[in-house]
């Protein structure tokens, strides 16, 4: 095959399976857009092969969201999709999905699992190749035995572990016509179910197929995801701590915003647009995802100092007085800011204590003596809470949701798509809360795992490291806001609502952190 002709060769990635050994991420999401580091598996896939490659996806399990971020992430790429049908089910497998996308793969073509990542060089189909790694523990894959040429000689099914040479779910196929033929015929022996290694192994009796040494990563299944997410992070990564049903992805130039809640999705896309000047230029959405492009610069958190954060200090007092039409009556924003604050902490309180089956009792939390939880929500005054002025908000309001920009602008990020159901309104002491929780609680300390919470029964002891320039800024805002007339007591109850908000959301042992966190910073702020 000459060079031209080998740049006429397709990939073929299948998406359509379930996805079952990744628990909630195959089960809401697709496997294949699993983050690692800053984007999804498949991400790392796709970016191996030239724009003026084919590449053909087959869909299934949540089809459209696979679809939906390939198109935004990717429009310069060349992509074919096919629906699966069945891709779950009696009559349902791997060589099904492939025979579904024969039509697409009548060429030379690389097949290349959703799951399969790899920092090695992925060589064309110039020739039949299979990819493998040495493995200490084979039961879970098929492996293949080859001569000292590097010619497969067999391929082992997953239960045969007598070689560590593990097949990676990569391969090059260059007769692609005597593949297709071997699956066709093979669809009542066996081809439905075992995939392309029925079609290669047939092939080992007619044709060399050769072996190719990579370095691999088994990210369909969480050790897998764990260690290449490890392998591929940077210091540089944005800190994102991971929810079961959201996601933000860095795709080159562009921002990706994924929810499996389309409600979600559409009114951050309004939200933008009465934001707009104070958010990055949105360039398209999608029912579950929307797209916006990527400003250079730094996460306020990595480069705060004193005289940025008095700066950023001046410059938030001026976003909160910006005028937006038709504002609502202060009886009805109380109304909602009573939902917002009261009835949904309430709601999260015991959505946490029913996660853990935990009892609400009193505490011994840092060798202070904190009352039961019910105990102190009664003690707030709502009425005092809930009267606030509607003004303009952002919603999730810290550092690294806000960028310094090369220009030296101010920009937000990831903002909230609601508050108590008003989109032009909200309220400022929520943002000045969510400023103050992400200076006591940092992004960066809790993706190093540098905070610590430890339970005997009713005695809790917890910590968390501080930066040192955020320990800092926390005795400037406090200042700033006195010497602006806001109330700061308002400020620490609800920072305090905010752990405990949230605490039902995260992953353990950070969601019992920030639930012991919130109750005694709730007991603290009540006694100021």
């Amino acid at each position: 095959m000459t060079t031209t002709e080998a740049n006429k060769y397709k990939v073929f990635i299948p998406t359509a399976g379930l996805g079952t050994r990744m628990g909630n991420i195959g089960l809401k999401f697709n496997k294949s857009l699993a983050t690692v580091t800053t984007k999804p598996v498949i991400s790392h896939i796709v970016e191996k092969f030239k724009d003026d490659i084919e590449i053909v996806v087959a869909l299934g399990h949540n089809g459209d969201y696979v679809k939906d971020f390939l198109e935004l992430g990717y429009p310069e790429k060349k992509f074919t999709f096919v629906k699966i049908d069945p891709f779950c089910g009696p009559g349902s497998g791997l060589g099904l999905t492939m025979l579904q996308c024969k039509d697409h793969l009548q060429a030379p073509f690389i097949f290349c699992s959703n799951d399969t990542l790899t920092s090695s060089q992925i060589k064309p189909p110039d020739r039949n190749w299979m990819a493998y790694d040495e493995v200490h523990d084979n039961i879970s894959y098929r492996s293949i035995r080859r001569n000292e040429e590097g010619k497969v000689l067999k391929i082992f099914e997953k239960n045969e572990i007598e070689y560590s040479l593990a097949y990676v779910g990569l391969a090059g196929i260059h007769d692609f016509k005597l593949f297709w033929k071997f699956m066709e015929d093979g669809k009542d022996f066996g081809s439905i179910s075992s995939g392309e290694c029925y079609a290669l192994s047939k092939m080992l009796n007619h044709t060399n197929i050769e072996s190719e040494k990579i370095d691999w990563f088994d990210t369909g299944q969480p050790k897998g995801l764990a260690l290449a997410k490890k392998y591929y992070s940077k210091s540089s990564d944005p800190k994102i701590l991971q929810k079961d049903d959201e996601a933000i992805w860095f795709v080159k130039d562009r921002v990706i915003k994924f929810s499996t809640d389309k409600k979600f999705i559409s009114d951050r896309v309004e939200r933008a647009k009465i934001l707009e000047g104070y958010t990055p230029p949105m360039i398209e959405s999608r029912e579950n995802m929307y797209c916006y492009r990527k400003v250079n610069g730094r996460v306020l958190s990595s480069c705060i100092n004193k005289k940025l954060s008095q700066n950023f200090f001046d410059w938030m007092s001026e976003f909160w007085k910006v005028e937006l039409e038709k504002p609502p009556k202060i009886t009805d924003f109380k109304v909602a800011c009573t939902s917002f604050y009261k009835d949904k902490s309430i709601s999260r309180v015991q959505k946490f204590l029913s996660r853990y089956s935990f009892a609400d009792t009193p505490h011994n939390i840092n060798g202070e003596v904190v009352p039961r939880l019910d105990d102190l929500l009664s003690q707030i005054d709502w009425d005092w809470i809930c009267n606030s002025e509607p003004t303009n908000f952002h919603g999730d309001f810290h550092f690294e949701n806000i960028l310094l920009s090369e220009t030296g602008s101010f920009v937000l990020l990831d903002w909230r798509q609601n508050f108590g159901g008003y989109k032009n309104f909200g309220d400022k002491y929520y943002d000045l809360a969510k400023l103050l929780h992400g200076m006591i609680v940092s992004h960066d300390m809790v993706s190093k795992d540098m905070f610590d919470i430890q339970i005997d029964d009713d005695v809790v002891k917890f910590e968390i490291h501080r930066k040192y320039t955020l320990v800092e800024c926390e005795k400037q805002f406090k200042r700033f806001c006195l010497k602006s007339g806001l109330e700061y007591k308002k400020i620490l109850v609800i920072t305090a609502l905010i752990f405990l908000n949230i605490a039902a959301l995260h992953h353990d042992p950070y969601s019992k952190f920030l639930f012991y966190l919130g109750k005694y910073r709730l007991h603290e702020a009540l006694q100021k």
